[in-house]
């Protein structure tokens, strides 16, 4: 049976992409009483492992939306069109792993286009949906809840997003953002061991709740 979230794709005349390494990385952003300020949405990364065993489907727990801290401190925004918010899409080609933030540790980041957001500028605690959008290269990127989510040891897992997202998709967990940055190193990998060229870029679709 197809994986349910690759027919949805399909469906919407998506990209699916298969092959040894070759990842699909889906957001699913949560529509059905959403919780402002919780990482209530789902990532997953959808492939064919190295060793052509069947079809893997990992997830994690992330947010897509931003925390309460950007999005209520008119002060905190870091663009005066407002907070941005990721709108559904593919994003095809658009990330590479690159260094994220002021520590700029290795994680997904939009470098090769432009990625659509809607602007929320009211400073309240609604998340305003299909208002105000905008298409440019935001820094809208995949990363941790954490400036140094490599550290030997490192295991925070958080429950609030508060200032750790600002319109990028963030896991809760450290650990989770590792293992899927390992996963996404394997495709660049897969793709030097091949000859394929392309596999340094990632794309990312992000869904709503279906």
């Amino acid at each position: 049976m197809q994986n349910p979230i690759l027919a949805r794709m399909e469906s919407l005349g998506y990209a699916v992409f298969s092959g040894r390494m070759n990842l699909n990385i889906v957001g699913i952003r949560r529509t059905t009483d959403p919780v402002v300020d919780t990482f209530d949405d789902r990532l997953h990364v959808i492939y064919q492992p190295d060793d052509g065993a069947g079809l893997i489907d990992r997830s994690w727990p992330v947010t897509t939306d931003p925390g309460l801290y950007y999005l209520m401190n008119k002060s905190k925004q870091l663009n005066p069109a407002g907070t941005a918010i990721l709108v559904p899409g593919q994003y095809r080609g658009v990330y590479k792993i690159d260094g994220h933030g002021k520590s700029r540790y290795a994680a997904l980041c939009q470098r090769n286009g432009p990625v659509k957001v809607w602007r929320d500028n009211n400073h309240d605690d609604v998340i305003d949906y299909g208002h105000n959008e905008r298409e440019g290269l935001y820094g809208v990127n995949i990363h941790a809840p954490s400036t140094s989510p490599y550290r030997r040891g490192r295991a925070t897992v958080r429950t609030k997003i508060g200032p750790w997202s600002a319109g990028c998709t963030v896991f809760s967990s450290v650990s989770d953002f590792r293992q899927f940055m390992v996963i996404c190193k394997g495709q660049v990998a897969a793709g030097v061991a091949a000859g394929k060229s392309g596999y340094d870029r990632f794309t990312y679709s992000l869904l709503e709740e279906f």
